[in-house]
């Protein structure tokens, strides 16, 4: 099992460790629904270096990324971010991913921890191209600085005047005295604030330097289930959950990423079942009972036929209502559709909502 450059951190902090996408990594701190918390009101930082981080460069490197990718990276430019996917062949999805335009003919990919090795070996048997491609995983970390409070408090950390990069936008620059860093405003919670990539060897010095920024606002370390609650809260696929290699981007709603003005992997039948419209989707919905939807249930009507499955379930901690994502035939998928939840044998109504769950104050 691998360790971040800040295992012995966590450790060293209290935190539960436990084995994620093979790597040793802290779930929880204090807890879910004070962590869930503190990132929804004030500031709060998520070791996520278990990520991957590919560096494609070359007069080819966009012509790669177009191939392998569902969104049009066409549309980057120097200093933006872009969620994407890779199709596979069979309408699946080997994996979510961002790409990040870092200079022209140089674009960095950042992937699931779980996939580094899938998506590497993936994109490597699409380049026929002569794009040079760099697998940075091993040698870089990434911390999610999270929360409302994340740009007034890390200001006096960088030159930089943050509250002037837009979401899904990224600068080049000093943090915490450390150059070349990347600070970029995405983020996978939904409440503000920033993405740090730096190298392994100043990632404890930055760590330190962070928490000393943040104390005045009650900075905390956070941990991975949190991370969960509040990117389920925004309705944002998790892979492995709400998509894998069976789920087409369309069923996944990912319908916005997917742009049919290029040439992609599977892009024709993508197109075709476009055109014909699915016969599942992925929804958002709430218990109308206390209770939690967990992943794996099923989903039934109300006689109680199976209709769908869920794939992601909590007691959402800023609502206090059990909310879940799940594949539904396509019939039940329209806002405001009654469903079940089959729990131990009982069938508990939802609603079908419109995503996101929790909705900014």
């Amino acid at each position: 099992m691998k360790n971040t450059a800040l295992t012995h951190i966590h450790e060293r902090l209290g935190a539960k460790m436990l084995p994620f996408a093979g790597f040793n990594m802290p779930i929880l701190y204090e807890g879910v629904n004070a962590e869930h918390e503190i990132v929804r009101t004030a500031v709060g930082v998520f070791d996520v270096s278990h990520m991957g981080e590919f560096l494609l460069s070359g007069p080819n490197a966009l012509a790669l990324i177009q191939k392998v990718t569902s969104n049009d990276a066409a549309t980057l430019t120097i200093g933006r971010a872009q969620y994407s996917c890779l199709p596979n062949n069979e309408g699946g999805i080997v994996d979510d991913l961002l790409v990040y335009k870092m200079k022209e003919d140089e674009y960095l990919l950042v992937v699931n921890a779980s996939n580094i090795d899938k998506d590497w070996n993936w994109i490597s048997s699409h380049n026929d191209l002569g794009v040079e491609m760099q697998n940075l995983s091993d040698d870089y970390s990434l911390l999610a600085i999270q929360g409302p409070k994340a740009v007034e408090a890390m200001q006096s950390l960088s030159s930089l005047d943050l509250s002037q990069i837009e979401y899904y936008h990224f600068q080049v620059g000093d943090f915490a005295g450390i150059n070349d860093v990347i600070i970029s405003a995405t983020g996978y919670t939904g409440a503000g604030g920033f993405e740090i990539y730096c190298k392994n060897a100043d990632v404890e010095h930055i760590w330190n330097q962070v928490f000393a920024a943040g104390k005045a606002f009650n900075i905390q370390p956070i941990g991975l289930a949190a991370r969960d609650t509040l990117r389920l809260e925004m309705g944002f696929c998790l892979y492995g959950n709400d998509i894998n290699d069976t789920t087409s981007p369309l069923e996944a709603g990912l319908g916005w990423i997917t742009k049919f003005n290029k040439e992609f992997t599977n892009s024709a039948n993508l197109k075709k079942q476009k055109e014909a419209g699915v016969t599942k989707k992925l929804v958002g919905f709430e218990m109308v009972e206390r209770a939690v939807p967990r992943h794996d249930y099923e989903i039934v009507d109300a006689d109680g036929n199976t209709i769908g499955i869920v794939t992601s379930g909590t007691m959402s901690p800023s609502m206090n209502k059990g909310i879940g994502l799940g594949y539904v035939s396509s019939e039940f998928s329209s806002i405001d559709s009654t469903i079940y939840i089959r729990i131990r044998k009982n069938d508990v109504p939802a609603k079908v909502v419109k995503l996101p769950f929790y909705k900014k104050q």
